[in-house]
């Protein structure tokens, strides 16, 4: 586990040069399995970006 017991949190921001920084991949789940949204092609990558994100409520069941 890690130990966040004795963490410093500067208060300064941390500031990037655009040579310090890289591109971060996201991937999805489709279909069953994962893969980088980099790959897909351009229909698939407006399907993603037009994905509605929810957050399911707990059932209550006998009510």
């Amino acid at each position: 586990m890690n130990d966040m017991t004795h963490a410093h949190i500067s208060p300064e921001p941390i500031v990037l040069r655009d040579e310090e920084r890289q591109r971060c991949e996201v991937w999805t789940r489709v279909m069953g399995y994962h893969r980088p949204v980099s790959s897909f092609n351009i229909g698939k990558k407006g399907e993603f970006h037009e994905r509605q994100f929810f957050e399911e409520s707990r059932a209550h069941p006998g009510t």
